[in-house]
């Protein structure tokens, strides 16, 4: 696909979402580690309510982009609104505390820790809302089973899926208004990956806007409203996760057909 950045470039679909109001806007950011311009006008909107995931190889951007949105890292130029506020620049706690929240990739658990603690410290800036944490706790619980069947297990003696089961967990303690899910089913068994994206689906369903990025381009797609399709730091393609299914160029690239 050398020469994909230029036939890819366009939208697939010029249609409005059918979600509701933008709450994350990154307008033409450009990002570096250095000299290395990592990304190179990256722009990406994302409706209330939505699913929306990234996709593309390995450094591509995708994981860059997420750390700009959260604060990680600063764009040199560009703009990003969250629900119509500039965040861009803001520090990552400044960032949090508006609700957009990162689970990142390898899930960094804490793994002294129990699992109903490592909960609890998702909830770390809702310290005026006992209630409403006892109810998240509750809701994961609900979302993870397994996760409340080792609630007192310290959370470095879980599987890999436990384990990125807690890490989406944490996350959602958090009351997220924007979750950014950084590479969920890496490393996981077929049958760990199904479960996860199902639950990623509930809790959509239950009102959290999601951006995903997912090496796993087939089952990203297939839940997604929306995809963007990440070349080299740029955006190549854009439509949404049906019609990127279908597409010729983005089955051959990332869906393994010839």
């Amino acid at each position: 696909m050398s020469d994909s950045t230029t036939t890819m470039n366009e939208p697939l679909s010029s249609s409005p979402a059918a979600a509701g109001d933008v709450v994350l806007h990154v307008d033409d950011i450009h990002t570096f580690y250095g000299a290395i311009e990592a990304l190179k006008g990256i722009s990406v909107d994302v409706h209330q309510g939505e699913i929306v995931t990234l996709i593309g190889a390995n450094g591509a951007g995708k994981s860059t982009t997420l750390k700009t949105i959260s604060g990680l890292l600063h764009p040199r130029t560009g703009e990003i609104r969250f629900k119509g506020e500039v965040i861009s620049g803001m520090p990552v706690h400044a960032v949090t505390a508006k609700g957009v929240i990162q689970v990142p990739e390898g899930r960094r658990i804490f793994a002294r820790m129990t699992v109903e603690e490592n909960l609890q410290m998702g909830a770390f800036l809702r310290t005026k809302d006992p209630a409403g944490v006892k109810a998240s706790l509750e809701q994961v619980f609900d979302l993870f089973p397994r996760l409340k069947e080792r609630r007192s297990q310290k959370g470095g003696t879980l599987s890999g899926g436990e384990q990125q089961m807690l890490a989406t967990g944490r996350g959602f303690m958090a009351a997220p208004q924007l979750l950014m899910l950084d590479e969920p089913s890496m490393g996981l068994a077929p049958v760990v990956v199904e479960a996860i994206f199902e639950t990623i689906e509930k809790m959509n369903a239950q009102g959290i806007t999601i951006l995903l990025v997912e090496q796993n381009a087939a089952m990203a797609l297939q839940i997604a409203d929306r995809g963007y399709v990440l070349e080299t730091g740029s955006v190549a393609l854009e439509g949404s996760g049906k019609e990127l299914l279908v597409n010729e160029k983005v089955r051959k690239a990332y869906l393994g057909e010839s």
